[in-house]
């Protein structure tokens, strides 16, 4: 059986540029967050605290924007072309969404990265949330236009495919990873507008000088409704590997097609109205929106539960076609020496834990405890630095051989590196929790205040720094074996079957589900009703007491140059 290169050459092409353009960015954005973690600790400082914000700008972009979302470029291509079994349908869009995407994302880069120059007269220190009144060098706006733009165009491309396929199968079910790419990108579509007007309407101009202020709780509310959907638009690529591949390393099957698919849905449906929760503390906004926030936040834990029993229920499925028996000891028939199946596991296992902390996050009194703590980049990085970066470098083991045609270059390194992984960032998360509890803010260079000292009732916080020194240093190491390895991976002799890319076919099957699951239009109907109904009269409240364009009351400077015409012509 030919591999995935063998059938879709164009396509396997364009997969492993976003997947390198990923690793670039993963490469530099690990760089980033070494320098800063042992600059914030003090154990090693090379950069200037005023420099810090710069690394802290660049760590968050480059890993939470551009790495998460060309991976999930790559893999939803290579997902949507096997799945329907057909080429995209014109692979010239297909390499134009990547060049926009990439020189977008490279603007982006170029801008914060100067920042460490000042003969550059250039910066973007605004950090990955970049809303007012932190401003950046317009290049750094542009580049983020470019680049959703880009990706808006990636979802026309899988929509033209879907729809070509559509035409030849009228009354097929539509096959399962098509499925979780066609939700996901709608979501994305919905969740995007907000950032996208945002960055369109008020920041471009506003950088370039042709408005003179903004509003910055409007533009702080529009980042955040596009800022948490974002986190399932990491997420949901790990979803995909969890559901589609995780089963297949363990030897087994998938437990459940439906309950795939009504998680898919829930998200689609439920995360985007929900963002307010980020700003509890935000005295703009009426505590019954932020109330009903928290409530919708609350019932995003049934597709995790879900997730969590269909993905676990498929594990023990494979392990006892592997002889696994008991309780718990089918755990020991699991394949822990294959890397790809390992990291994707242990990824699993934190984001347990990162469930758990993100539902304090959630709920509003108990945020206010960590409310700009070290707490909160310590559940981050359980979410999206491991649930969603280790299931993304242990599939890429899995992927890479089939893009390449060419095998793994060590799979024990590669098991070193996921394992790796998961104790750095054991260390890294739990000290940032604990530091978080003991009140240790976030984005600050300078942590230790005059006359002032934390105390821990547990450790110490020199024990908190030295493991969150520890950790990232860990960390740093496994992204240099990751890349190592994929690096060497691709230049290795091509073989004729480098991995068996074929994915066993569900327990439960789509036809025993409800057809109205695969009701795109109804479900996105819902979703933008519900996201009216959360973010209207809140908008509307932020607009009617701070102005659209801020409180000044100033016009905008084309607005009087039109009076001022007008005038003239008079």
């Amino acid at each position: 059986m030919a591999t995935y290169v063998d059938r879709y050459p164009d396509e396997a092409g364009v997969v492993k540029a976003t997947f390198a353009v990923a690793f670039a960015a993963l490469g530099v954005g690990a760089l980033f967050g070494l320098v800063q973690a042992l600059h914030r600790t003090g154990y090693l400082r090379v950069i200037d605290s005023t420099d810090y914000y710069t690394v802290l700008t660049g760590h968050g972009v480059l890993l939470a924007l551009v790495f998460t979302i060309f991976f999930l470029l790559g893999l939803f291509t290579w997902a949507i072309t096997r799945s329907l079994e057909r080429p995209l349908p014109n692979i010239k869009l297909t390499w134009a969404w990547f060049g926009l995407t990439t020189t977008g994302a490279v603007f982006a880069a170029v801008a914060i990265v100067a920042g460490l120059f000042p003969s550059l007269d250039m910066s973007a220190d605004v950090l990955y949330t970049f809303y007012a009144p932190l401003q950046a060098h317009p290049l750094f706006y542009v580049g983020l236009a470019m680049f959703i733009i880009g990706t808006w165009i990636a979802g026309v491309d899988w929509f033209l495919a879907y729809r070509e396929w559509r035409a030849d199968n009228p009354d097929e079910r539509i096959p399962l990873q098509a499925f979780m790419v066609l939700t996901t990108t709608l979501m994305w579509y919905l969740s995007t507008l907000g950032v996208a007007v945002s960055v369109v309407v008020f920041l471009i101009p506003w950088s370039l000088g042709f408005i003179d202020t903004v509003n910055p709780l409007l533009t702080r509310t529009l980042f955040w409704y596009f800022g948490h959907p974002v986190v399932y638009f990491w997420l949901m690529p790990a979803y995909m590997m969890w559901y589609t591949v995780l089963p297949k390393l363990a030897g087994g099957r998938l437990f459940s097609d439906p309950l795939a698919r009504v998680v898919f849905v829930l998200f689609l449906l439920l995360s985007t109205p929900v963002g307010i929760h980020h700003q509890y503390l935000d005295p703009g906004i009426a505590e019954g929106f932020k109330f009903i926030a928290m409530t919708n936040t609350m019932f995003l834990l049934l597709p995790s539960l879900l997730t969590a029993f269909t993905v676990v229920a498929s594990m023990e499925h494979g392990a006892r076609q592997r002889g696994g028996e008991g309780y718990l000891s089918w755990l020991g028939a699991l394949p822990w020496r294959d890397p790809a199946f390992t990291g994707m596991a242990l990824a699993g296992i934190m984001f347990a834990a990162g469930g758990f902390s993100g539902m304090i996050n959630a709920g509003m009194n108990i945020n206010y405890l960590v409310h700009n703590t070290l707490w909160v980049p310590g559940h981050f990085h359980l979410t999206v630095g491991t649930a969603v970066a280790l299931t993304m470098m242990a599939g890429s083991y899995w992927l890479v051989p089939q893009l390449t045609g060419r095998r793994l270059y060590s799979r024990p390194i590669a098991l070193f590196q996921v394992v790796l992984w998961f104790v750095g960032m054991v260390f890294m998360s739990n000290a940032m929790h604990r530091a978080g509890l003991l009140g240790i803010p976030r984005r600050t260079a300078e942590p230790q205040y005059q006359s002032f000292d934390f105390s821990a009732t547990v450790g110490s916080v020199s024990e908190l720094r030295i493991q969150m020194a520890v950790g990232a240093t860990l960390l740093f190491v496994s992204v240099v074996l990751f890349l190592f390895n994929v690096l060497l991976s691709a230049i290795e002799d091509p073989i004729e079957m480098p991995v068996d890319d074929s994915l066993p076919a569900p327990l439960s099957g789509a036809d025993g589900s409800p057809v109205v699951l695969d009701n795109l239009r109804l479900w996105t109907a819902i979703a933008v009703v519900l996201v009216v109904l959360a973010y209207s009269l809140p908008l509307a409240s932020i607009v009617t007491d701070g102005g659209l364009f801020g409180e000044s009351g100033a016009f905008p400077v084309f607005v009087d140059a039109v009076y001022r015409v007008a005038g003239v012509v008079a």
